[in-house]
């Protein structure tokens, strides 16, 4: 999506643009911490980790922050949630939170991120700690976000088990040498417009990509021109002719 958009940047008249190929995977992978913005720590559905101890954790803490010192974090491992889709969120003291991520990525999550600007920026904005012993024990519940569908209806829509719906993978056509679903149409997001004629007006169209990006905004389209849609945030995975999904 990234040169698509630095190409309607050019046509807008801009004329320093560049493009970071590898986007927010390269950057992870290049060992850089990504960072969630204090609208998504105060109100999002995350896992959201004090690394500090237990006596600065008390002292003061981010409302819903679960106390994991560093020291332990690695012991911990069983105590996070099964789903491995729960987005992490850390904060503690120095480069305490890039170690955390560290550890929590050899777990198996894949959405990891430190406050930003940590502890200080929290409160540089206007934010306020809560005082007294913070939570020991995550608890954290799947909530599925407006217009999206759960796995396990996208799966029963997949194999053909509900007649009024209809599956769109609107991944381009460079990304079908692995597969698709079998029961799903293609049309790439780029042509989904010009092509709304080809879907039908009297079922729920279910979107997929790779990953949940570009479904979402297939659903803003769709939803737009007045068709019923929801779209799947998860991985699809395509090898060999076949597909799965995982959160």
């Amino acid at each position: 999506m990234s040169p698509k958009a630095a190409g309607q940047a050019v046509k807008m008249g801009f004329t320093n643009v560049k493009v970071m190929l590898q986007g927010a995977p390269g950057w992870k992978k290049a060992g850089q911490m990504m960072v969630a913005d204090h609208k998504f720590v105060a109100d999002g559905n995350l896992v959201l980790i004090d690394l500090r101890s237990p006596e600065e954790a008390a002292a003061g803490h981010i409302a819903r922050a679960v106390n994991l010192p560093l020291s332990k974090l690695a012991e911990a491992a069983d105590s996070f949630p099964r789903s491995k889709a729960a987005p992490v969120v850390l904060y503690g003291n120095g480069d305490e939170a890039k170690k955390g991520a560290k550890i929590v990525k050899e777990f198996g999550f894949k959405t990891i991120a430190e406050v930003d600007g940590g502890l200080g920026g929290w409160q540089a904005t206007g934010h306020q700690l809560v005082k007294g012993p913070a939570a020991t024990e995550i608890t954290w519940v799947r909530i599925l976000g407006a217009d999206e569908v759960s796995i396990a209806d996208f799966v029963q829509a997949v194999a053909g088990k509900t007649s009024s719906q209809m599956v769109l993978d609107v991944r381009g056509k460079e990304e079908l040498g692995g597969g698709k679903f079998a029961t799903a149409v293609n049309i790439p997001l780029d042509e989904l417009e010009s092509r709304l004629a080809e879907l039908p007006k009297d079922k729920e169209i279910l979107t997929h990509c790779s990953t949940g990006a570009r479904a979402e905004m297939a659903v803003a389209l769709l939803k737009k021109n007045g068709l019923k849609a929801r779209f799947l945030q998860a991985e699809v995975a395509c090898e060999d002719g076949k597909c799965e999904v995982s959160e």
